[in-house]
C-alpha cells in the first residue's frame, strides 16, 4: 500500500484543523446561550423578587409645608420687601401692613407675594408665602389597595423626577398619614365601594440634591420590607 504523500498529510491535518475550530465554536455558542438563558433567568428572578417587594406611586410631587406670612392685626398694605424667589434669613422684614412689620420666623424661600400695596388685609389674611427648603419632602399619594398596608415608616425608598428624567434619587419613608386625604375618594367600578387615598412622605438629604424644587412631578417606589 502507497504512503501517503506530504501534501495528502497536510489535507488531513488541514481537514482535522476546521472540525476541531467547528467543534469549538459550537461550544461556545452553546455556552453563551446557556449563559444568556441562566442569566436572563437571574435576572427575572432578581426582577421579581424586588418588584414583589416594591410599592409604586406615580401620583408623587416634592413640596414643603408652606408658611404664611399675615399681619395680626388689619391694615393697609404700605410696602413689600421682598419678591418670589427671593432667599431670606429668620427674622427679615417682608412687609408692612398699617404700622405693623410682618417678618419671617424662619430662614427660607419666598414663593408668592401680594403687591398690593393699598389693599387692606384683614389679621390672618397672607401678604407673604415662603417654604423652609430644608422640609421639602416627596409627597405621594397612594390608594389603600395598592400596597398601602405593606409600606412602613423607616423604608427605604428611591424617587425619580420627571424633569431630571430617569435619574434616581434615595430616600427614606418618613410619614404616613392617619387619615384619609379629603375629597380624594375613587369609587372601584365592580362594586362602587369608596377607595381611599393617603399621603406618603419620603424624606431626602436636600444638600445633596440641590437641583431638586418645591413643586416638581415625582415618582416614588418604596421597598417595603
Amino acid at each position: 500500500m502507497d504512503e501517503p504523500t506530504n501534501q495528502q498529510l497536510e489535507k488531513e491535518i488541514l481537514v482535522e484543523e476546521n472540525q476541531i475550530k467547528n467543534l469549538n465554536r459550537r461550544v461556545l455558542m452553546l455556552t453563551a446561550a446557556f449563559v444568556l438563558v441562566v442569566g436572563g433567568a437571574i435576572g427575572g428572578g432578581v426582577y421579581w423578587l424586588i418588584s414583589r417587594n416594591q410599592v409604586a406611586i406615580d401620583n408623587s410631587q416634592i413640596s414643603a409645608p408652606q408658611i404664611d406670612l399675615a399681619p395680626q392685626t388689619a391694615g393697609i398694605l404700605q410696602e413689600i420687601y421682598v419678591r418670589a424667589g427671593d432667599t431670606i434669613d429668620a427674622n427679615t422684614i417682608v412687609a408692612q401692613v398699617g404700622d405693623e412689620l410682618i417678618k419671617s420666623k424662619v430662614a427660607g424661600l419666598v414663593i408668592s407675594v401680594q403687591n398690593d400695596t393699598g389693599k387692606l388685609f384683614n389679621p390672618g389674611q397672607p401678604v407673604v408665602s415662603m417654604i423652609d427648603p430644608t422640609e421639602l419632602r416627596v409627597v405621594g399619594q397612594l390608594d389603600e389597595n395598592k400596597g398601602l398596608k405593606d409600606v412602613r415608616v423607616g423604608d427605604p425608598a428611591t424617587f425619580t423626577v420627571d424633569a431630571f428624567g430617569s435619574k434616581q434619587y434615595y430616600g427614606t419613608v418618613d410619614e404616613i398619614s392617619p387619615t384619609a386625604r379629603s375629597g380624594d375618594v375613587v369609587f372601584n367600578i365592580s362594586d362602587q365601594r369608596p377607595t381611599q387615598s393617603f399621603d406618603v412622605k419620603v424624606r431626602f438629604d436636600t444638600s445633596a440634591y440641590p437641583e431638586l424644587r418645591n413643586g416638581m412631578s415625582a415618582k416614588i417606589y418604596i421597598n417595603t420590607q
